[in-house]
């Protein structure tokens, strides 16, 4: 059997074995979930399907390693609730023919907050950090086929506890390219806590996720649609103001995010989305204030590129999130 077969039966058996093992439940890490790029955060912060030369796209889909320009450098920001803010940085080059490499840093950082003790008396400031060091490997599988691994380190201190673990994610995408169409799948954060908090080691946030991209005929123009944490089918946290029981289209429509990109000229891109999980969740008073929506605009310019979206996170919050990449082989 050549090797590109034996990753392709290691990608299958991997996503059928985990997410068959997959259990609803609580888990740590969960800043995993939060998009780092301003293109993916414009499109409903879950995308994993979109084909783009966007190295920041590691973080949600290795695959997309095999997509990105060799030697390019990608730095990414967004401020996200009050007082919290995350970054990342990523490096793609290509290896031979068909195989490309990455590696990455994203951290999350919570600010200055008071410690207290079980009573409830003060005991004075702590601040709160979680970090993702990453690092993976894409290989073209066939013509239109591609597999990729991405390895995971994570730490997260906070105050006097810290945690860590090891992880992968496993995807496969298929691009057809003279149909524009594009297919992915992914299994996120497989692995476990080499150190936890406390006494007890907790799960980690597992997350299957499915995703197509279409372009529509002779419009410039893209749809997107990513189904998320399939897995995790009916947590429990699925509530609504009025504390009725969660009707079955709910939780079903909650499991997506929907993207729409716009390309007015080869340069630039326009993009528009929606979470409906977010959406719902931050509910307030019956409404969610728009929470879930996203909008996000980008340039490429030779060497450079820049990106930029709003996201409304919270019915209070807004977000902004700023993509910046340079490639150091372009004329």
């Amino acid at each position: 059997m050549s090797h590109r077969h034996l990753l392709l039966t290691f990608l299958t058996l991997s996503l059928h074995f985990f997410t068959a093992r997959a259990q609803e439940s609580s888990s740590v890490f969960n800043f995993l979930s939060l998009s780092s790029s301003a293109h993916t955060t414009a499109l409903g912060g879950q995308n994993i399907s979109t084909i783009e030369d966007d190295a920041s796209m590691i973080f949600t889909n290795p695959t997309a390693l095999s997509n990105t320009t060799s030697h390019t450098v990608n730095l990414n920001y967004m401020n996200y609730m009050r007082g919290t803010h995350t970054g990342s940085a990523a490096y793609v080059q290509a290896h031979r023919t068909r195989g490309s490499w990455g590696a990455g840093a994203q951290f999350v950082t919570y600010g200055s907050m008071k410690e207290t003790d079980q009573w409830g008396q003060v005991l004075g400031t702590m601040s709160a950090l979680d970090l993702n060091l990453t690092g993976g490997y894409s290989y073209a599988l066939a013509e239109r086929w591609v597999g990729g691994v991405m390895g995971k380190f994570l730490y997260s201190k906070y105050g006097s506890f810290t945690s860590v673990a090891l992880c992968v994610d496993l995807a496969a995408n298929y691009y057809d390219e003279d149909h524009d169409l594009s297919v992915s799948a992914a299994v996120t954060n497989l692995g476990a806590q080499v150190k936890a908090f406390g006494n007890d080691h907790e799960r980690l946030p597992i997350s299957l996720k499915l995703g197509f991209s279409k372009g529509l005929g002779h419009l410039p123009a893209r749809i997107t649609v990513t189904m998320y944490d399939i897995n995790h089918w009916a947590r429990d946290y699925y509530f609504n103001s009025g504390g009725e029981d969660v009707g079955g289209f709910t939780i079903f429509i909650n499991h997506f995010a929907l993207g729409l990109d716009v390309f007015p000229t080869r340069y630039i891109w326009l993009a528009l989305g929606y979470n409906f999980r977010r959406g719902y969740e931050m509910k307030a008073g019956g409404s969610s204030h728009a929470a879930g929506l996203s909008l996000g605009a980008g340039l490429d310019i030779k060497r450079f590129k820049v990106g930029v979206t709003w996201a409304k996170q919270h019915v209070s919050t807004n977000s902004i999130c700023v993509s910046l990449a340079y490639n150091f082989n372009k004329p």
